[in-house]
């Protein structure tokens, strides 16, 4: 039978269509937009919270959290009209997307067949190498996810050993939020040590975390790379006062020697699926220009000069 296939999920809406599935995608989040074919499935959730910039979505989202579970919307009724056989969600982040309890208070009054829901947990680069596999296996094509896993490897391998040969290694502090401050968790520690770094901030394979203007000064990086969820480059670049006003920016090493960049978040730092080897690409052109040239630059990453 051919599936169904509704993803919340913009990463595991990356990984059903380069598993081959995107012609049985009946449904997607709101977030979902690559590849740009998916813009014509009917769109299923709704975030809650209003308003732009990072100070006003962190005081929307706490606001929430104080009387709901949930900081989205799943419209029930159409995802029972499309009648999916698989629906792919998430346990990793209740903020940052439609969660397995949404999905499940979606489907509780179902009868008959509810369909198969595969949530991703990727805690880690190892661990969104297995949620593409397990999203392979749900649906019933092994191979391929093990092909697609085994291509990522062999292109992030092949640049973490040339960077390894690199005479030095920068300190690399991420950002993540900017207000209030947080640091880049998960997989993004691993990518950076991988194209050459050394991660001052955050632990790989843990929830980023809240830090403060004093351990940002602390770390000392000779590189900052700024990336917040769910932000565009524009999306930053609009709200860089809160990272420029504040009177410790200046003193920073990365500030003073111009090594301070802003990162494509949604599209590539907190999507953790296929493409994650362009991520790795484009923290190593970063940190090493003269050994690493992708074409990133000006489209998933620019150097800011304040």
């Amino acid at each position: 039978m051919t599936p169904r296939i509704v993803s919340l999920l913009p990463s595991a809406t990356e990984i059903v269509c380069a598993l081959g599935f995107q012609d049985t995608l009946v449904g997607r989040s709101h977030e979902c937009d690559f590849p740009p074919a998916v813009a014509r499935l009917p769109v299923l959730t709704a975030p809650k919270i209003r308003g732009e910039g990072t100070r006003a979505i962190h005081a929307a989202i706490s606001e929430i959290l104080r009387s709901d579970i949930s900081v989205y919307r799943v419209d029930a009724e159409l995802l029972r009209r499309l009648a999916p056989t698989h629906v792919i969600t998430q346990i990793q982040c209740e903020v940052c997307a439609v969660s397995l309890p949404d999905v499940e208070a979606a489907i509780a009054d179902w009868t008959g067949a509810a369909p198969h829901l595969i949530p991703l947990n990727p805690q880690s680069l190892e661990d969104a190498f297995g949620d593409i596999r397990r999203t392979a296996s749900a649906l019933g094509a092994t191979t391929t996810g093990d092909e697609i896993v085994q291509g990522m490897r062999s292109r992030m391998s092949a640049i973490a050993r040339k960077a390894a040969l690199l005479d030095r290694r920068p300190r690399v502090a991420t950002v993540e939020w900017m207000e209030p401050l947080m640091a880049a968790g998960n997989w993004m520690p691993t990518i950076v040590e991988m194209a050459g770094g050394l991660n001052v901030l955050g632990q790989r394979g843990a929830h980023s975390p809240w830090i403060s203007w004093d351990d940002l000064g602390a770390s000392d990086p000779d590189v900052i790379l700024v990336f917040p969820c769910g932000f565009r480059m524009a999306d930053s670049r609009r709200d860089w006062h809160f990272l420029a006003d504040r009177a410790e920016w200046p003193a920073l090493r990365a500030v003073r020697e111009g090594r301070v960049y802003v990162c494509d978040g949604n599209q590539y730092f907190n999507r953790p699926g296929p493409r994650l080897v362009e991520t790795l690409e484009i923290v190593a052109e970063i940190l090493a220009p003269t050994a690493f040239q992708f074409g990133h630059e000006g489209v998933a990453w620019q150097r800011c000069a304040d």
